[in-house]
């Protein structure tokens, strides 16, 4: 698979500003205060989808580098998620 050009990464940068963006708006409207976390888990996860697959090349690398970096991403989560719970802090 080619690289992709330079295009490709100002509209990555393009999508990236929007989403960035659509997080500011998230904590400024009122009415989304009850869905707030999982609206910014969801953009977060979309924002550092798009960096890790075009910025860091894995959607370029061979598929085992793709794997050690979502085994250990996996990892890092579970450990976090575990933690929070075993010291009651709301998620």
């Amino acid at each position: 698979m080619a690289h992709p050009t330079t295009a490709t990464y100002v509209a990555i940068a393009l999508v990236l500003t929007v989403v960035t963006l659509m997080e500011f708006a998230v904590l400024y409207v009122h009415g989304l205060a009850g869905m707030m976390v999982p609206i910014l888990l969801a953009l977060s996860a979309i924002k550092f989808a798009l960096v890790a697959l075009f910025y860091m090349h894995l959607r370029f690398d061979r598929p085992l580098y793709r794997r050690v970096f979502a085994g250990g991403l996996g990892l890092g989560v579970l450990v976090a998620v575990s933690l929070m719970l075993l010291s009651h802090m709301p998620m």
